[in-house]
């Protein structure tokens, strides 16, 4: 048998060697020619073997490995021919020890790794490798759902999303996918929530510090600045939730709407920067920074220097356009015990004669034996601030009346005054109307105006007095006299003090603002008005009582100074003790008397018959009494 070039030799197997080319192949192989003259450039696509290798006869391409061989030569994989539509790897051929063919077709050809396939429509390629065993074909798999898209919104809801966006910041662009924004927003709206709940809770304890100047101002300023960020806020949430997209009508209603929102938004925001603009405006005015330009720094650990009772002379003055000067109509003394708030109100008759001085006075040495002391009929009380007033040289100063009335009112007493407070009766009349007017509790009919009461009548009962009725009502002198026209003056301030309650000030601010700055003159320094305000609020909540200095207790003409001053400590020591045993304190034996039932009974406070007729307010006057007990 004849043995072909390539063919393993019958001796052992091994291969024989190939021939070499001749000379005359070489050089029309380099010339791109056969030796019949054909081109051999132009070649047909070189048969792959398994798992695209090379066939047999070829050099393995540059950076390829090339099929493992076996000792005798030859390729890994069988030379059996294939049918066609039929291919194996070469892991198959070689467990199966069947050879492949040196030629291969494109179609018959197969990847390492692909199974094999036949029958029109077989996946191939990358198809039928990604497919696994029991997997349906890629043809029939369900195509992948597309991106889901919210509901268009319409205008309603573009306006519903934007107003809660001005309660609840970054709603809408949480809603409008905006999320980084959103929750930027809401974080900060929490912030300030919070910081603002913080605030107030640590100041529970001290509710004057919203009177305080610097924080007035913050707050204002705040208010401006919070008025304008709402405002872009609800800007921005209308256009970051694309309005746009809407119809024109849509357009239109959903603009008109987020408009009208943008003025309800800051309208909260503007009334509160006027209103405390306004109060700052009015502590300014009435409370000056250094009254008497020596005035010391108020501190605030200590605002009270140490006292244990701070005293108000309280003033109602009865100027008017057809008098000259002032003349002090009303004089009361609040003596307010700082811890409790406990409150004791001395009441003195504007007909007080000859009051003494003390010796530091500067009215000492000009009257060293009382007021007038030399006019039997003059020297009243209610004229010593007018006197200051008209007499600068004596006084070392012009304004000195408060000084003076207060110099004469303190060594009255026995008490050391800290503050006064001016108050004009006619501008009074007009903080009462701001209130919406006083509940008092009518005794008997109360004429008023000229001499026989020509004006009105205010009928008794329990009435709701104008600003116009309360102010006759504690300055008629119609068929009574000045002692009865004190005691009504108390009610009218005690039902003030305790039917003027903050949220009615809240509700009539503006109009009590300016009625306040017509009426008030006070030597309180501005920094203390914080303090004060604390301090009023114990007020409303403590025992009120009052002490009235007529007869019989004390006559006007002829005042025992030693009794006053006694029946003031006794007063001020009735103030602090417990409830009980001021009640019992109240009860006395006789009106003339100056100390107490030895028991809680009232049968001992049965009247005796020198009791005064005239002196409707001096039923107890030798006691202090609650204003509920006074005024009923």
């Amino acid at each position: 048998m004849r043995q072909t070039p390539g063919d393993p030799a019958d001796d052992g197997g091994k291969p024989r060697p190939r021939p070499r080319p001749r000379p005359a192949e070489r050089s029309a192989r380099r010339s791109g020619q056969t030796p019949d003259g054909h081109d051999s450039r132009r070649r047909t696509p070189r048969p792959t073997g398994p798992a695209g290798q090379p066939a047999e006869d070829e050099e393995p391409a540059p950076g390829r490995r090339s099929a493992p061989r076996d000792p005798a030569g030859q390729a890994a994989s069988s030379r059996r021919p294939t049918t066609p539509g039929q291919a194996t790897t070469p892991g198959q051929a070689a467990a199966s020890g069947q050879a492949t063919p040196t030629q291969a077709t494109p179609a018959q050809a197969a990847a390492p790794g692909q199974a094999a396939a036949s029958g029109p429509g077989a996946p191939s390629g990358r198809a039928a490798a990604a497919e696994g065993p029991g997997e349906p074909p890629a043809a029939r798999r369900p195509a992948p759902a597309g991106p889901r898209y919210g509901k268009r919104l319409t205008a309603g809801s573009i306006v519903g999303w934007t107003a809660l966006s001005a309660v609840v910041p970054g709603a809408a662009h949480l809603r409008a996918g905006h999320r980084r924004t959103g929750f930027i927003l809401l974080g900060v709206f929490v912030a300030m929530l919070l910081g603002a709940v913080g605030f107030t809770l640590a100041n529970l304890d001290n509710v004057g510090i919203a009177l305080r100047d610097s924080l007035l101002l913050t707050v204002a300023v705040l208010a401006g600045v919070g008025a304008l960020l709402w405002f872009l806020l609800v800007l921005s949430s209308y256009i970051t939730l694309k309005p746009d997209r809407l119809n024109g009508t849509g357009q239109i209603v959903s603009g008109i709407a987020v408009g009208l929102l943008c003025v309800i938004v800051t309208a909260p925001f503007a009334f509160t920067a006027n209103s405390v603009l306004t109060a700052r405006d009015l502590a300014n005015t009435i409370f000056p920074s250094d009254p008497a330009g020596t005035a010391a720094p108020v501190k605030h650990e200590d605002p009270w220097n140490g006292k244990t009772r701070v005293n108000f002379l309280l003033i109602g003055g009865d100027a008017a356009g057809d008098r000259v000067g002032v003349r002090t109509d009303s004089m009361n003394v609040a003596s307010v015990d700082v811890k409790t708030g406990n409150t004791v109100m001395f009441s003195l008759p504007r007909n007080l004669q000859h009051v003494r001085f003390p010796a530091a006075s500067p009215l000492h040495r000009q009257f060293p034996n009382g007021f007038y002391a030399e006019d039997p009929n003059g020297g009243l009380l209610n004229a010593v601030w007018q006197y200051a007033e008209e007499n600068p040289a004596v006084m070392g100063g012009r304004h000195q009346g408060p000084r003076a009335l207060k110099d004469a009112i303190g060594n009255t007493l026995g008490l050391h005054i800290d503050y006064y407070a001016l108050v004009n009766m006619y501008g009074f009349a007009a903080l009462v109307d701001a209130i919406g007017g006083l509940r008092i509790r009518v005794e008997q009919d109360v004429k008023w105006g000229g001499l026989y009461g020509t004006a009105g009548t205010i009928k008794a009962g329990y009435r709701k007095l104008s600003g116009e009725e309360a102010l006759w009502y504690g300055r008629s002198r119609v068929g009574s006299d000045d002692f009865s026209r004190m005691a009504r003056q108390r009610c009218v301030i005690g039902a003030f003090a305790q039917q003027a309650t903050p949220d009615v000030v809240l509700a009539n601010f503006s109009k009590i603002a300016g009625a306040a700055k017509k009426l008030a003159s006070t030597d309180i320094p501005r920094d203390l008005l914080e303090h004060l305000a604390d301090l009023a609020l114990k007020v409303r909540s403590a025992k009120i009582t009052s002490l009235q200095f007529v007869p019989p207790l004390i006559w006007p003409g002829a005042a025992d100074w030693m009794k006053i001053r006694k029946e003031t400590r006794r007063a001020l020591t009735q103030s602090v003790r417990p409830a009980r045993r001021a009640l019992a304190a109240d009860v006395t034996a006789s009106p003339g008397a100056t100390g107490t039932s030895p028991g809680p009974s009232r049968s001992a406070a049965k009247p005796t018959p020198k009791r005064t007729p005239t002196a409707v307010g001096a039923t107890k006057g030798d006691s202090a009494q609650s204003l509920d007990q006074l005024c009923s």
